[in-house]
C-alpha cells in the first residue's frame, strides 16, 4: 500500500485521475497493489488483445510518455514544472 499512497501524494494529485489504463498485461500494472489502487480510484484497467499489434503499440505509446513523468518526478520532486 506504500507505493500506491506514494503514487496518490506525488502524481494522482498533481496529474488527476486516470480513467483508463491499456496495460499489455504487464505484472507492474496487475499487481494486488494496483488493482486495489483503480478499484479506489475508479479507473478501469483494460488490457491489450494478446499478439494484436496496433494495441500493443497503443500500449507502449502510452506507456513511455508516463514512465518520462515518473522519472521526472523521481529525479525532480514536484518540481517537475519547473522541468517541462
Amino acid at each position: 500500500m506504500d507505493t500506491a499512497l506514494l503514487f496518490w501524494n506525488n502524481i494522482i494529485s498533481t496529474c488527476g485521475v486516470l480513467k483508463i489504463i491499456i496495460s499489455d498485461r504487464d505484472p507492474k500494472f496487475t499487481s494486488e497493489v494496483w488493482t486495489n489502487l483503480y478499484d479506489i480510484l475508479g479507473t478501469k484497467l483494460a488490457f491489450s488483445m494478446a499478439h494484436h499489434p496496433q494495441t500493443d503499440g497503443s500500449a507502449e505509446r502510452m506507456i513511455q510518455p508516463m514512465e518520462d513523468i515518473l522519472r521526472r518526478f523521481c529525479e525532480h520532486g514536484m518540481e517537475y514544472k519547473d522541468h517541462e
